[in-house]
């Protein structure tokens, strides 16, 4: 649990703990979610910065913070309408730092995760390396992963708890999870989960229960947003956008802490795109939803997070991918990026360049990702962001889904879930993706985790799900990326590098290679999908007659081979690769000059 702190009392804190301060307003409001704005002036070891704060419920008011450095701090507070309970209060503590001990018990620590010294990776505070290796679990926040309650069982179940499922998923290397704060339209009300209003745009598009409603999306809290709500004739569909429920979040707060105290750094988006027609038509856009965010960034800005202001995996049932700018710069604009650090990112489809723009387009943006375009065409997103300027960490945050059944249709081009078929086509997204460019790492998904099955007609149930043999292989993508530290963050994606590089349909896993190598040409990571071409050459290598050695990479064990072939390139420049061990299985391949 976070530490609670009254203004008036503020004892010794550590580093990077996430911690909180209460207040309570004098005056009563109508909707103090919207009528009033919060926050300290805080100060401290090569920090002065304005932290904001947030309603909630009641007359009650949180700013929650953390210390970047130990040492003296100290903070004064202010609101918008200069209450007294809220305004002109100050206090002040002191920081202390973590030892390398209680550094080694939990990595956030370390501080909140930013852009590494190479641009295109991703490092803790402190500069240690951190290489994301997360899960989908979009619906964290609601009863499909329940809080803790003394039942949970040694094996996986109905009854396990979100206790259970993240210490599951750290046992097998994973330091991350995806989840969407709100996805306020969603219940299992006798509404078709799609719906559209008399002109066609979208007020829902929820995943489907076998009745053909929406799967509910609610906690203990209630829901995100209080209605009835302000679309005619959906009143009891849409909420009030303007209205939120704290309650709602209130029970989110209890699992990013667990998720904080277990060492995850979660990725958390605010709202999912179904929601932007209706919010855009019938509320004040581009201010109220630019209040939605930033209500959720001062709520977590203090936990080591990665923060995204619009989950937009789908063009269409949605508004056009550009006007989510409008509101979020205006939240970077007003309010500031998070104070602490927080990067910046979304989930796209096919990738935030594409959907946001540039810089001059999109002010907002710290961290590329691609997502939702699975097969290993869009791959190409990720070294078009690696090119492309300034230069950010990015990663493919919606791969290919372990046994992937359907995405509103069937989907036609995966294999079944916990199969060494699929397991392989689970792989074609982790390693063609990172030799591509996505050098801050990935994030899995799997049929029944990602939508958070629990229902009792569910194809697949969420428990089962997690225990898939896909997922046991994922942490081998570390292995292999980091055989030499962090020096993988200084390849240069190409798979031109590969002649022929395509022997295989574009939508699809199979018959790909990809390539990664550095600029002065004395290292390189290649891998090659199932049932590449027999005979694949290399080319744009050191020199001619340069020596490399070869050494093998099997991504279903994570280990390196330890016998190595010594190739040399010929007079034509184009080196004949060793033939691979089994071409209808899938390989890694280092290359490393020798002279």
């Amino acid at each position: 649990m976070p530490l609670v702190y009254s203004p008036d009392n503020t004892p010794e804190v550590r580093t990077w703990q996430p911690f909180e301060l209460g207040f309570k307003s004098e005056r009563t409001y109508e909707n103090a979610y919207i009528e009033e704005e919060f926050w300290i002036d805080l100060k401290g070891p090569n920090f002065s910065k304005r932290v904001y704060g947030f309603w909630n419920g009641k007359q009650d008011f949180v700013v929650r913070l953390t210390a970047p450095s130990a040492g003296a701090w100290t903070w004064r507070s202010g609101a918008k309408s200069n209450d007294t309970g809220l305004a002109n209060k100050s206090g002040s503590f002191e920081a202390v730092a973590w030892s390398e001990a209680e550094l080694a018990e939990n990595p956030n620590r370390r501080g909140i995760v930013r852009a590494g010294k190479n641009p295109h990776s991703l490092e803790y505070a402190d500069g240690t390396p951190f290489f994301l290796v997360g899960d989908t679990w979009w619906s964290v926040p609601t009863f499909r992963f329940p809080l803790p309650d003394g039942t949970s069982g040694d094996e996986l179940g109905p009854q396990s708890t979100i206790v259970d499922y993240v210490q599951f998923r750290k046992d097998q290397g994973f330091n991350s999870v995806a989840l969407i704060t709100a996805m306020p339209c969603w219940d299992n009300d006798g509404h078709a989960n799609n719906l559209f209003d008399e002109d066609g745009a979208c007020v829902r598009n929820a995943w489907a229960l076998p009745s053909g409603s929406a799967m509910p999306m609610h906690n203990e809290g209630g829901r995100p947003f209080e209605f009835p709500g302000k679309v005619p004739g959906f009143e009891d569909v849409v909420p009030d956008y303007d209205r939120v429920n704290p309650q709602f979040f209130k029970i989110l707060d209890q699992k990013m802490d667990i998720l904080f105290d277990m060492g995850f750094v979660p990725f958390v988006e605010v709202a999912r795109r179904d929601t932007g027609p209706m919010w855009q038509k019938h509320h004040d856009w581009p201010e109220s939803y630019a209040r939605f965010v930033q209500y959720i960034f001062a709520r977590y800005q203090a936990h080591n997070t990665i923060l995204s202001p619009i989950h937009f995996d789908f063009y269409e049932k949605t508004i056009p991918s550009r006007d989510y700018n409008e509101p979020c710069n205006l939240v970077v604009d007003r309010w500031g990026k998070p104070p602490f650090g927080t990067l910046l990112s979304a989930n796209p489809g096919p990738s935030t360049l594409v959907n946001f723009g540039g810089p001059e387009e999109c002010r907002w943006l710290d961290m590329h990702q691609i997502g939702n375009s699975r097969e290993h065409y869009a791959y190409w997103y990720l070294t078009e962001q690696f090119n492309a300027e300034p230069k950010l960490p990015a990663l493919n945050g919606e791969p290919y889904y372990s046994g992937l059944d359907a995405l509103g249709v069937s989907y036609p081009y995966g294999k079944p879930g916990n199969t060494p078929e699929d397991d392989m086509y689970v792989r074609s997204g982790m390693y063609g993706s990172l030799l591509s460019g996505g050098f801050a790492g990935y994030i899995y998904g799997c049929e029944g985790v990602w939508q958070s099955s629990v229902e009792p007609d569910s194809k697949v149930k969420m428990w089962d799900a997690f225990k898939w043999s896909s997922a046991q292989t994922v942490k081998h993508l570390r292995s292999f990326a980091m055989v030499r530290g962090n020096d993988f963050c200084n390849l240069i994606p190409n798979a031109e590098h590969l002649v022929p590089n395509r022997n295989g349909e574009p939508m699809g896993y199979e018959g790909w290679s990809y390539a990664a190598g550095n600029a002065e040409k004395s290292w390189f990571l290649v891998y090659f999908e199932a049932n590449c071409a027999d005979h694949i050459v290399m080319r744009g290598l050191k020199r001619q007659h340069a020596k490399y050695k070869a050494t093998w990479f099997d991504p279903r064990t994570g280990e390196w081979r330890k016998e190595s072939v010594e190739l040399q390139v010929p007079a034509s420049a184009l080196l004949e690769l060793p033939e691979r061990p089994d071409n209808t299985l899938d390989w890694g391949l280092m290359l490393e000059l020798i002279v």
